[in-house]
């Protein structure tokens, strides 16, 4: 089974695009409705006054999501630690990647970057299993200051065979998030890794939110998992 957690700031108004949930249409989703609390608040306190109508708009997001051809549940939490809840969630469903949400229409071409020091074998697995058997077509990239040719054919390859129409990108003498950064444009969402064993430091580090802001798509991040990938 492959799961997708989609954080949603759900009291403040925030939602999924249509996009989002169309790609996320091969894959398990769950919708975590969070509201972050000041520290002299009760999180007990704030679930008796915000409970129904966060619970509400997460049930109307997940039918959503049902709409779309997929298969979703929610949980709400009302928190003083957002980054805590999002890492303690992601761990009890075992995410295999979570969501930053952007708005995208129809995903047509998907960027997938392998570079720099990820988990490839599990980019590629989520991968396959996110674009299944439809028309969407990935650029594989590989960006670093001398890149290995060798590793990104064989990982195209490996898409190829899974009937995925691949074309790579090869950038050489540019950081990888430089390179990642270049090739964003004309694209409609993002597939990275996470490139430390902590989700909490990717998920509120500085990397994705820039892409995520200069492609205006969403990105999803492949989370490391210690156990399988250390």
């Amino acid at each position: 089974m492959t799961r997708v957690l989609v954080p949603v700031e759900v009291l403040e108004g925030k939602s999924v695009s249509p996009g989002l949930m169309n790609l996320l249409g091969t894959v398990d989703v769950t919708v975590l409705g969070y509201h972050v609390l000041p520290e002299q608040t009760p999180p007990d306190q704030a679930r008796l006054q915000f409970e129904d109508r966060a619970t509400d708009a997460l049930a109307d997001l997940s039918e959503e999501f049902e709409t779309a051809g997929g298969r979703a549940d929610h949980r709400l939490v009302f928190t003083h630690d957002r980054e805590q809840t999002i890492d303690r969630i992601a761990n009890e469903i075992d995410a295999r990647a979570f969501a930053i949400s952007g708005m995208t229409g129809d995903v047509d071409r998907l960027l997938v970057s392998i570079s720099g020091d990820v988990a490839t074998e599990r980019i590629l697995a989520f991968v396959e299993a996110l674009v299944g058997g439809r028309e969407i077509g990935v650029t594989l990239l590989l960006a670093g200051t001398k890149p290995d040719e060798r590793r990104l054919e064989d990982a195209a390859d490996r898409l190829r065979n899974a009937g995925i129409d691949v074309r790579t990108e090869l950038v050489a003498g540019k950081s990888p998030f430089r390179g990642l950064m270049d090739t964003v444009p004309d694209h409609d969402a993002v597939v990275m890794g996470e490139n430390a064993p902590s989700i909490r430091s990717l998920v509120f580090g500085d990397d994705p939110e820039r892409v995520a802001s200069a492609s205006v798509g969403p990105v999803l991040v492949v989370r490391y998992v210690e156990s399988l990938d250390g």
